[in-house]
């Protein structure tokens, strides 16, 4: 009974706070503010700053008052930060705004980093706490505050606040209710997403695995298996015609399986990760098998679904099982020291908390996961649509990758838990403490040759963590670097405007090259990645032979693609 009231109080807490550990918070901010009362050099050098700073400011803003078309600055953003690049904001008043702020953010960067003691996670949350807290008071925020805003309501004579105030009050409606974002009606599954043409050819509790059908006369003998992520509904990988990854690569003339995961909820929070291993990968490996009469497989896994397939290559090849003729990796980790923000919400007490809210439910709630992701990318995912749909009253076009991201899926309870602890807190995986039956695996057991994509601007999976599978690795490893982040690297069509990608190939007996060297040696090319990883997978594949039967005896068709599965909320 007492544990139940520690749960559930915390449960109740996480409402509030959405999701975030208070105490891991304070602790962190106990530690920077108990080391930096203790360092009177670092208190002198922040009141020198802060002087030298206020100088500066109050220089520009004489020059400024004087000169008023001046287009000069005294502190640059950050090349990533857009907020003030308008034409407007180089203007009298908001330069001196905008200037101010940026040099109070500065500020408050030298202040919470750089103090001797503190550790390593709690100066990165206090850091990344305290570049929230001034992001909300950013000029570009406030109506009276942001030149572009101010323009728009004078010429409009108020209207966009008024329009911005209607989508304020639609977005609550259907957040409370539990509708989808505006225009993700225009987008349906087996409509016009997810709609080339298969069939379900096997089911059980966790997976439903879908066997497309071939659309050239002829195929390459060994199939390629495609595991997305948990986290995702499959068909970011079939989205639209014009983008869908499992279109291309049946154009190609491969036979593509792609499995669907069931959206789990209270009756599944006791699926771990053994259980998403032997149902989810293992079960369709020995379907496509058996439909393929025996090919070896080109294995493909995305995100999360990457991580849980490099687990499972590595207990194949300890156990012998030979059955992998490639394998890719779409922005997959293996090594967690380096995974960037998102490792500030992976601590003990965070874990623990995450864990309480959990157990509540029996499962991680969508708008919990949603709200840690934007959190990352506040002023993209955040600040910018308050401006663009609040105060601006104009609405963003949907289209077909931000009406999937708008289809969340949930996470059970004892996965997500054994997942954050053993890969992210304790590292497991990548120092050989991973365990699969009652053995333990590593990564650099796997002899499959291997083909990486890492994406420049990934928040969820930075391209640094990724390259680490070259670090653990024993086998051929080709390195692909495409531009854009997590989701749209990845759905990176031949013809897609504005794409380039890097790639080099690395023999299981050369010697290692660190991330940046790799950068500077490797050149760009234009163009998408896509064809890329044909090439590759055509020059270990055999002569195309007949295309398969769609199922086979023991796993006939059941329904057609996009199934059953993905259609649960």
């Amino acid at each position: 009974m007492e544990q139940a009231l520690d749960k559930g109080l915390k449960a109740a807490q996480a409402r509030f706070t959405g999701g975030l550990s208070p105490i891991a918070l304070a602790a962190a901010y106990s530690d920077w503010a108990l080391h930096l009362s203790s360092a009177p050099g670092k208190q002198l050098q922040l009141v020198e700053k802060a002087v030298k700073k206020t100088s500066r400011l109050a220089n520009y803003a004489g020059m400024c008052a004087s000169n008023r078309d001046t287009t000069e600055t005294c502190i640059t953003p950050l090349p990533q930060d857009k907020r003030f690049t308008g034409e407007a904001w180089q203007k009298w008043p908001f330069n001196v705004m905008s200037q101010a702020f940026l040099l109070n953010q500065q500020w408050w960067h030298n202040a919470t980093t750089g103090v001797e003691g503190v550790t390593e996670q709690h100066e990165n949350v206090v850091e990344f706490a305290t570049r929230q807290m001034l992001d909300v008071f950013s000029p570009s925020n406030f109506a009276m505050t942001n030149p572009e805003v101010l323009s728009k309501t004078y010429q409009q004579g108020g209207m966009n606040l008024l329009r911005g105030w209607q989508n304020f009050l639609e977005d609550a409606a259907r957040v409370n209710t539990g509708k989808k974002p505006v225009g993700a009606e225009a987008f349906e599954v087996g409509r016009n997403l997810a709609t080339t043409a298969g069939k379900v050819v096997y089911r059980n509790h966790l997976i439903e695995l879908i066997q497309y059908a071939p659309t050239t006369d002829k195929v390459r003998p060994e199939p390629i298996l495609i595991v997305p992520a948990w986290i995702m509904k499959y068909y970011i990988l079939d989205l639209s015609e014009q983008n869908s990854l499992v279109r291309y690569l049946t154009s190609q003339g491969f036979t593509v399986f792609m499995v669907s995961w069931k959206n789990p909820d209270a009756e599944d929070r006791d699926l771990g990760m053994d259980d998403y291993l032997s149902l989810g990968i293992m079960d369709a490996l020995d379907a496509v098998s058996a439909i393929t009469e025996g090919q070896k497989i080109h294995a493909v896994g995305y995100c999360l679904g990457g991580t849980l397939l490099s687990i499972a290559a590595a207990a194949m090849a300890r156990d012998n099982d030979k059955r992998l003729q490639t394998l890719t990796l779409l922005a997959a980790q293996v090594d967690f020291t380096e995974a960037g923000e998102l490792t500030l919400f992976i601590n003990e007490s965070q874990l623990t908390y995450l864990e309480d809210i959990m157990w509540d439910k029996g499962y991680l709630d969508t708008t919990q996961m949603a709200g840690a992701f934007q959190l990352l990318r506040s002023n993209d995912l955040i600040w910018s649509r308050v401006i663009h749909d609040y105060l601006m009253g104009e609405r963003s076009e949907m289209n077909d990758l931000m009406a999937w991201n708008a289809d969340a899926t949930r996470m059970p309870y004892r996965m997500h838990s054994q997942y954050l602890r053993q890969l992210f807190l304790k590292n497991d995986l990548a120092e050989g403490r991973y365990h699969v039956g009652d053995r333990p695996i590593a990564i650099s057991d796997i002899r499959a040759p291997v083909f990486m994509v890492g994406t420049e601007r990934d928040h969820v999976a930075p391209w640094h963590s990724v390259y680490k599978f070259n670090l653990l690795s024993d086998t051929d490893v080709t390195f692909v670097l495409t531009s854009g982040g997590h989701n749209a690297g990845i759905v990176s069509e031949p013809g897609h405007p504005r794409r380039h990608y890097r790639m080099q190939s690395k023999t299981k007996d050369a010697p290692y090259t660190d991330p940046d060297r790799w950068w500077t040696q490797s050149q760009p090319t234009d163009g998408s990645w896509w064809p890329a990883l044909v090439d590759w997978l055509s020059d270990r594949s055999g002569d195309p032979v007949d295309p398969p039967s769609l199922g086979s005896e023991g796993y006939e068709p059941l329904c057609d693609a996009p199934g059953t599965y993905v259609f649960q909320e």
